[in-house]
């Protein structure tokens, strides 16, 4: 029998709430009627740390009948067993395929005793197969529950978004525990006009038992809970993210956090609280659903997902913690404790924007182009906040090597993940002068692709109608011109702010260089430092010390 090795090595896994890369990665969804341009998006960043993730491109395929497919596990790499393989798969972009489809994830994990892997497809397999498989957004959820029923799943819970050109799901699914092998799910089309989010928290409550065309469910989503003991009332009262996910301080303040960040940006006039994520007993929890203030374009979704709490009372870009120069970042771990306090847990906010981004994406699907034109997938590498959005059309037929390989333990300046990581790492030193310059470089070219669209649109398909292979050499040539500029343009970008910020000077760049600014550390760090030694710093005459009576 013919056999396929596919190792799908994302590395984005939590196996456990124990997990140093616990909740992590975040998604927002845009259904068409709260696009600017009647657009679905979907943003993903994939977040994990110590993690790379070369670009994911699969060409369409044609399978023989005996065909299958193995298995591995994101994480390990560890083989998790044989599928039967598809006589059909189609060409996937990133996280998008051919026909528009998209899907993202983020990782809930649930209740511990769901987590015991009993199954051959985890999360990552769910999602690249049913990208290969699908044609729409339903049929993806179709297979995914399938795969997982039939095979077994092999991961926690998760929380995934399952998008087309015509309409956007929240999917979510976990075990059922040790001995059983299938998943129980609920499913929610976000209503035309609305957007949702997710990030690494369980978001779907009640379910909407008398709605099937804009919800899905297991048969036993309610009678398994009951079983479980997680679930007394009616069918009516019941909820997904309670039963199956139940909330605590923890998870409001590192993932819900986020949620809020997102809405509040979307739609300041709800005024939406920020009880619920600083975990206030008895607070209200985000709807699922919201209607943004006004319509989104894919500039404004791309600064959606580029956000540190900034403009609110936990900016983590002001206080202490923060530093001189404003870092947003707070290394790992998460939450501590101090010397001689054994019983108080403290913890940082956990915000959209990360160092321990592998990539992020905003994808567009447009159901008034044909697929090839009409599903863009602006694709970036490193911290949302700090990389550069490319757009890559559906009409690619390839990805060259420099993007599609390399190891996160061996730099390499022409990885673009290197090059962005590199640029960004050199930023924590200086953050609040060196990030003004990034974002100048950042907008540049992020506007410059979006001005150009629409005329990269127009000659595709006119192309389109009489030539296809001649359209999709020319989407080619322009994605993967525009994807090589953009990482060559960082690179410049490096060494300039490289010899600008030498020595953690400002210089001006002149020929000579001979006077360079140096910044100092500003008021309330200087203010710290006199508290912790009080007299130590002042420069002045000393008076001599008294001599010791003898």
């Amino acid at each position: 029998m013919k056999k396929l090795n596919y190792l799908f090595v994302i590395g984005l896994v939590i196996v456990s709430g124990l997990s140093n890369n616990a909740y992590s990665c975040t998604n927002l969804l845009v259904s068409k009627g709260a696009s600017a341009d009647g657009s679905v998006m979907v943003t993903y960043s994939a977040d994990a740390g110590g993690f790379m993730e070369p670009f994911y491109f699969v060409p369409a395929r044609t399978w023989g009948a005996n065909d299958s497919l193995d298995i591995y596990e994101w994480d390990s790499g560890k083989f998790l067993g044989r599928i039967k393989q598809a006589g059909r798969t189609y060409k996937v972009i990133g996280n998008m395929n051919e026909f528009q489809v998209v899907l993202g994830e983020t990782t809930f994990t649930g209740r511990e005793e769901l987590c015991e892997p009993n199954g051959v497809v985890d999360y990552g397999s769910l999602m690249y197969i049913a990208l290969q498989r699908a044609k729409t957004a339903r049929e993806a959820i179709k297979i995914m529950v399938e795969l997982a029923n039939e095979y077994g799943y092999a991961s926690t819970g998760e929380s995934f978004s399952v998008a087309d050109k015509n309409e956007a799901w929240i999917f979510e699914i976990i075990g059922k525990g040790k001995g059983q092998k299938g998943i129980v799910w609920a499913a929610a089309r976000v209503p035309e006009g609305y957007i949702a989010a997710h990030a690494n928290q369980a978001r779907i409550r009640k379910i909407n038992f008398n709605d099937k065309e804009n919800w899905m469910w297991a048969p036993d989503v309610v009678s398994f809970a009951r079983d479980m003991k997680y679930f007394t009332g009616t069918d009516a009262d019941f909820s997904f993210a309670d039963a199956y996910c139940p909330p605590d301080p923890v998870s409001l303040l590192l993932c819900e956090g986020r949620v809020w960040s997102l809405f509040r940006r979307a739609a300041p006039s709800q005024t939406f609280s920020e009880d619920y994520w600083r975990a206030v007993k008895g607070a209200e929890p985000y709807p699922l659903f919201i209607k943004p203030d006004k319509k989104l374009s894919v500039k404004d979704v791309m600064a959606l997902m580029r956000d540190h709490f900034e403009g609110t009372p936990y900016d983590m870009t002001q206080g202490f913690a923060a530093g001189p120069y404003k870092v947003p970042y707070r290394w790992k771990p998460i939450f501590f404790k101090l010397d001689g306090d054994t019983v108080t847990k403290y913890g940082f906010e956990r915000p959209i924007s990360t160092q321990q981004t592998a990539f992020s994406f905003v994808s567009q699907a447009r159901s008034w182009m044909p697929d090839e034109i009409g599903g863009i997938f602006w694709y970036g590498v490193d911290d949302s906040y700090s990389t550069c959005y490319m757009p890559l059309y559906m009409g690619l037929t390839y990805m060259p090597e420099e993007f599609t390989g390399g190891s996160i333990t061996k730099f390499d300046w022409d990885s673009p993940f290197w090059v962005f990581d590199l640029v960004a790492n050199y930023a924590y030193g200086m953050y609040s002068y060196i990030i003004q310059d990034i974002q100048k470089v950042q907008k540049e070219l992020e506007d410059e692709a979006l001005a150009i669209t629409p005329y990269i649109d127009k000659a595709a398909m006119d192309m389109i109608k009489t030539d296809k292979e001649l359209a999709s050499k020319f989407l080619t040539n322009y994605s993967i011109s525009t994807a090589e500029k953009t990482v060559k343009r960082w690179k410049e970008l490096g060494y300039t702010i490289f010899a600008k910020y030498n020595d953690r000077f400002i210089n001006d760049m002149s020929e000579h260089g001979r006077h360079p600014k140096g910044v100092g550390y500003g008021n309330d760090f200087y203010k710290g430092c006199v508290q912790d030694k009080p007299g130590y710093y002042e420069v002045k005459w000393q008076e001599p010390p008294k001599k010791k009576k003898k």
